[in-house]
């Protein structure tokens, strides 16, 4: 007999993508209905739309063990959710094929299985049974799943006044207590509050030291070393390396340097609708100069070039920049935070962002520029740049951070306080002595 649970030999999937040819502009119902008259007198003027396939995966083989906790890690884009929807039966493969031994748990969406009408309490029996559970299994396990969500209080209201929090919790639950033999996990557990994160990572425990499989995906690094012994790195949808999980995560983090280091008009991996987009990204210290290495609480200048394909003034525009390491984001700046009007700038520039002082400890970070406008995503790059800090003495006494929180903490300036109260006298310094019995 086979020793794995689950096997996928030689899975693509294609997509095909439709859009209009570079430089010309969307089609409308208003270019249908004119381009329809057009058509007696001349050829109409508006854009035809092509289309193009995508690969989201490309020949991904691995197999996984009963009882093996595995993590799928790799950049936004490189597939990730695709494989874990096709092994959830959700879409087919374009070529290959996947085998499943067993039950199969899988999350992968807030709210996926959930009426919007029905009570909390009606989409348990709901979401239990498409998961393949019994009504006699959900009532006995009923008690235990409503309390494990943490939403008995709302537990009979219609779902759709639950927050997209409050579905994952009950969603979590059910897909936990089906005792399933496979449990598929998405990013969806970055909804939830850090308690309940930290609940869900000890039932993911729980399951995979019952002898179950856990199928886990995230881009919390640390939750992925603290859950799994086994990683496998997706890029372009290709896999990457296979393997402990340690090993792994070091190859993701030198390919975000890469790409971080790459020049950004060759970078395809981005979002947006790409009329205005991000040329360079420049960190500089407080003298202006270029700089690679920055200390702690000294100051930070990000500048981010950009430059429109039209020479016309940006309306209504949005700029954010999130800094992020060891899979978390540990602070975002964002021009909405400092006004309630948005911005217009110039169809090519650049924008600076200043930290007086730089909040981070030791470690290599990763910047991910954002540019909306008019309500629309132009740009959005994850890890464009590389920063790279050094201690710097922060608190000023040559103490930073504890041994061992190297690039997992940010630096907050504080002070202790303790009441003013009366001095002890000496007698109530003294210890008493035990007397011999």
């Amino acid at each position: 007999m086979p020793d794995w649970v689950i096997k996928v030999e030689g899975v693509s999937k294609r997509y095909r993508l439709g859009h209009l040819q570079e430089g010309r502009r969307y089609v409308t119902l208003r270019d249908v209905v004119v381009g329809r008259f057009k058509r007696l007198f001349q050829a109409p003027r508006f854009a035809h739309p092509i289309s193009e396939d995508f690969w989201a995966l490309k020949d991904v083989s691995f197999d996984v063990k009963q009882g093996e906790a595995v993590a799928i890690i790799g950049r936004n884009g490189a597939g990730k959710s695709t494989l874990l929807k096709i092994l959830s039966r959700i879409t087919e493969p374009t070529a290959g094929r996947i085998r499943l031994k067993g039950r199969v748990a899988s999350l992968l969406e807030v709210g996926t299985g959930f009426h919007a009408e029905l009570t909390g309490r009606e989409n348990v029996y709901l979401n239990g049974i498409i998961l393949g559970m019994t009504k006699k299994e959900i009532d006995r396990k009923l008690e235990a799943i409503i309390d494990f969500s943490g939403v008995e209080k709302f537990v009979d209201t219609p779902v759709k006044r639950f927050s997209s929090g409050m579905q994952v919790r009950l969603a979590f639950a059910v897909a936990a207590h089906l005792e399933p033999e496979i449990l598929i996990i998405d990013e969806v557990l970055a909804v939830g509050d850090a308690a309940f994160q930290k609940k869900c990572l000890g039932k993911m425990q729980d399951v995979a030291a019952e002898g179950r499989t856990v199928l886990f995906v995230s881009h919390d690094l640390a939750a992925v070393e603290k859950l799994c012994a086994r990683a496998i790195l997706l890029d372009s949808g290709r896999c990457q390396t296979d393997g402990p999980t340690s090993q792994t995560i070091t190859r993701y983090q030198d390919s975000l340097v890469q790409a971080a280091s790459s020049d950004l008009a060759t970078r395809s991996d981005r979002k947006g609708a790409g009329f205005v987009r991000f040329t360079r990204i420049q960190l500089l210290d407080e003298n202006g100069r270029d700089q690679n290495v920055f200390l702690s609480g000294k100051p930070l200048r990000i500048r981010m070039h950009y430059r429109a394909r039209e020479a016309k003034p940006l309306l209504n525009s949005r700029v954010s920049m999130s800094v992020n390491g060891w899979g978390k984001v540990y602070f975002l700046a964002s021009t909405e935070l400092h006004s309630h009007d948005c911005l217009t700038l110039q169809p090519e520039g650049f924008l600076d962002c200043v930290v007086d002082q730089l909040p981070l400890s030791l470690g290599t970070y990763y910047l991910s520029p954002f540019l909306e406008v008019n309500g629309i995503i132009q740009d959005w790059i994850d890890s464009a740049a590389t920063l790279q800090v050094e201690d710097g003495n922060f608190y000023g006494t040559g103490k930073d951070y504890p041994m061992g929180w190297e690039g997992k903490t940010v630096l907050v300036k504080h002070r202790w306080e303790m009441p003013a109260e009366a001095p002890l006298a000496v007698s109530d310094l003294q210890v008493p002595v035990p007397t011999k019995r």
